[in-house]
């Protein structure tokens, strides 16, 4: 049976703050659809717990605008209004709202108070809209994993020719051979002037063994 994360909210007179609170979760998959529909699926835990959600946001909201980033202990998302102006309340439903959705108090603002924007501390936000997966923006591009154009498809190496690498090819370590062969027929000086020595002194004594008289 799957679960509720917490949810977290606050606004601004032009965009909404969502928070899910599920640390290490995994496979997750969060969708925004133009009418407000809010849709999180995902795992966490030791036993791989599911979590879903589902929520009817108040009012419109601009999809190509609106961004998220997956954290190592939340999502968190910034979701644009379609059009600027204070929401009554996160959800559409009137009533008590589930007991999972809580006000975020350190990024709230009143509408009569003077408005700041929310420190993102150098967030890497994907958007919304080219999310991939089901929708995930931040995973599949985590700024992200889905956006991680490198691991994709290493495009990064693709452009490397291994061929130069790997084998440098048969003529090659030909030369590298014929190289070590030339190496090897050279003499050190030390026993060039040995061996000279050596031939002078066989050819003396054969001139000596020549001049001696026979008897």
């Amino acid at each position: 049976m799957s679960r509720h994360p917490e949810v977290k909210w606050a606004q601004r007179v032009d965009k909404v703050y969502i928070t899910v609170q599920l640390a290490d979760s995994k496979d997750a998959k969060v969708d925004l659809a133009p009418d407000g529909t809010f849709t999180f699926s995902g795992s966490a835990g030791a036993g791989d717990n599911q979590y879903e959600l589902k929520m009817e946001l108040f009012d419109k909201v601009n999809v190509e605008e609106s961004k998220i980033n997956v954290g190592v202990r939340s999502i968190f998302c910034v979701v644009q209004k379609a059009e600027n102006g204070w929401w009554k309340r996160l959800l559409r439903g009137e009533g008590k709202p589930p007991h999972y959705v809580k006000v975020d108090w350190d990024k709230w603002a009143d509408e009569d108070e003077e408005e700041g924007e929310v420190d993102l501390g150098g967030m890497d936000f994907s958007k919304f809209g080219g999310m991939g997966d089901g929708g995930m923006g931040g995973l599949g591009g985590m700024g992200g994993l889905g956006g991680m154009g490198g691991l994709g498809g290493m495009e990064g190496l693709g452009g490397m020719d291994f061929s130069k690498f790997g084998g440098m090819g048969d003529d090659a370590m030909d030369d590298i051979d014929e190289s070590d062969d030339e190496e090897q027929e050279v003499s050190k000086p030390g026993e060039q002037d040995a061996a000279g020595k050596s031939d002078g002194a066989g050819e003396a004594a054969t001139e000596s063994k020549e001049a001696v008289p026979s008897t």
